[in-house]
């Protein structure tokens, strides 16, 4: 287990860059009995030879859940995930496609409603092999204090 990184260690401009991990025929097959999503734009090779991308592309719900797992090896035990903002897809992920990721702290604020954490976002960014950029959007976490800020009575 890591160890804790407290709400006051975090700062705006740190930076996290994963190791990658390669999309797979059964990553896809996979994805595709668990989420139900059966579209011939991942599942039907001749199909997508017709599609702008000539070839079967990784569901976005995919390569989101594959961007995350690879965050993961950053398991902070003191910060929990409060959601995800601007989930953006600009390039497909292939069959063979090697992705990493870059996450950097933009912001960090008090969170109103819970004096023991505070909050941070931070940019993730995706990218394959060639660098370009398959995804992108902003993970919000609640990040417990090493000190509650104390409360007005």
């Amino acid at each position: 287990m890591n160890a804790p990184k407290y709400f006051e260690e975090i700062n705006p401009g740190d930076v996290f860059k994963t190791f990658g991990r390669t999309i797979t025929e059964a990553d896809i097959v996979l994805h595709a009995g668990q989420s139900g999503d059966f579209y011939p734009h991942h599942l039907n090779a001749e199909f997508a030879k017709t599609t702008p991308f000539g070839q079967r592309i990784a569901h976005g719900t995919l390569t989101f859940t594959v961007v995350i797992g690879l965050k993961a090896c950053r398991f902070n035990p003191v910060a929990f995930t409060y959601g995800f903002d601007r989930i953006r897809f600009p390039k497909p992920v292939y069959i063979g496609d090697t992705i990493s990721v870059l996450a950097t702290i933009v912001t960090k604020q008090e969170d109103p409603k819970r004096p023991r954490f505070g909050r941070y976002i931070e940019r993730v960014e995706a990218t394959n092999q060639r660098g370009e950029v398959v995804l992108v959007c902003d993970h919000i976490a609640l990040v417990e204090r090493a000190a509650p800020i104390s409360q007005p009575d």
